[in-house]
C-alpha cells in the first residue's frame, strides 16, 4: 500500500490556489472548510490526493503537477482586492477571469490606491513576498496636498508612530513641486493597512493620488490600466532573492 502524504490544510489550500496561506487560515477558523464531511480546524493535516476537502461547498482537487502563475497586474481606482465582495464592489477577480488557473492576489491595494498588484497560485511564493522578514521592499508614486517639508520627509525617514509601534524607516524622494501638490516616490519595507495615507494623515497631508510602482525590484512599466501579463524569469529571480538593504531610490 502507497505511504499516504500528509500537508498542513493550510498549505494545500494555498498550493490548489484557494488563498493564500493566511487567508487560507481565515477560511478555517471561519468554518468554511471541510474535510472528509467534518468541519476543519488550525492545525488539521490532510492527504491533497486522498481527503475530500470542501471550501464553501466546493471540492478542492490538488492536481498532481500544478502548474503555477506569476502574475502582475495593473490595478486601477475603484476596485477591492478580493477575489469577491459581499458589498457587490468591484474585486480585482474580474480582471483576471481570463486566467485559466485559478489565483488569487499576494497582499493588498485598498479600493482607492492603483498600480502594481502580484497574483499567484503558488502558496510558498505568495508566503514569501508577504512575510516580513524577507524585506521586499514596495515603492509607491503619491501625490500630496498642499506642500510637504523638510521636517515631514524626515519624519516618514526615522518612522511614526502606528497603533502604538513604530513604522520601519522609509525613503523618500521629490518628483516635482507645484503650488499646492507635491509628488512623491516613497519605498516601505513594511505592509501595514493604509500604511501610507494614515501617515500622511498624521502629517496633515492629503493623498490626492497613490500607485504602487514596483515590488522587490519588478517594475510595473508601461502596462496599461486593468491589463496583466506574466512574470519573466527574471523578475521572479528578483523577487526571489534576498533583497540588498542599501538605498533602492536612486
Amino acid at each position: 500500500m502507497a505511504k499516504r502524504t500528509y500537508v498542513r490544510l493550510q498549505k494545500m489550500l494555498a498550493d490548489c490556489g484557494v488563498a493564500s496561506r493566511r487567508k487560507s487560515e481565515e477560511l478555517i477558523r471561519a468554518g468554511s472548510v471541510k474535510v472528509n464531511g467534518v468541519v476543519a480546524q488550525i492545525g488539521d493535516k490532510v492527504d491533497p490526493y486522498k481527503d475530500k476537502v470542501m471550501v464553501n461547498g466546493r471540492r478542492v482537487t490538488a492536481n498532481a503537477k500544478p502548474k503555477y502563475r506569476y502574475i502582475m497586474l495593473n490595478k486601477p481606482r475603484g476596485y477591492v482586492t478580493t477575489m469577491s465582495d459581499e458589498r457587490g464592489r468591484k474585486c480585482v477577480a474580474e480582471l483576471v477571469a481570463d486566467v485559466e488557473e485559478r489565483v488569487y492576489p499576494v497582499g493588498r491595494l485598498d479600493r482607492d490606491s492603483e498600480g502594481l498588484l502580484l497574483f499567484t497560485n503558488d502558496g510558498d511564493f505568495a508566503n514569501r513576498i508577504m512575510h516580513p522578514k524577507k524585506d521586499i521592499y514596495k515603492v509607491y508614486r503619491v501625490t500630496v496636498r498642499p506642500a510637504v517639508t523638510d521636517e515631514m520627509i524626515a519624519q516618514f525617514e526615522d518612522g511614526m508612530m502606528l497603533d502604538g509601534r513604530k513604522t520601519a524607516p522609509a525613503e523618500v524622494r521629490v518628483i516635482s513641486r507645484q503650488e499646492g501638490r507635491v509628488v512623491l516616490e516613497i519605498l516601505l519595507r513594511e505592509g501595514r493597512n493604509r500604511q501610507i495615507r494614515r501617515m500622511c494623515e498624521m502629517l496633515g497631508l492629503e493623498v490626492a493620488r497613490l500607485r504602487r510602482i514596483a515590488i522587490g525590484g519588478v517594475k510595473l512599466g508601461m502596462l496599461k490600466k486593468g491589463d496583466w501579463r506574466d512574470l519573466s524569469a527574471d523578475e521572479l529571480k528578483k523577487l526571489m532573492a534576498d533583497p540588498n538593504p542599501s538605498r533602492h531610490i536612486q
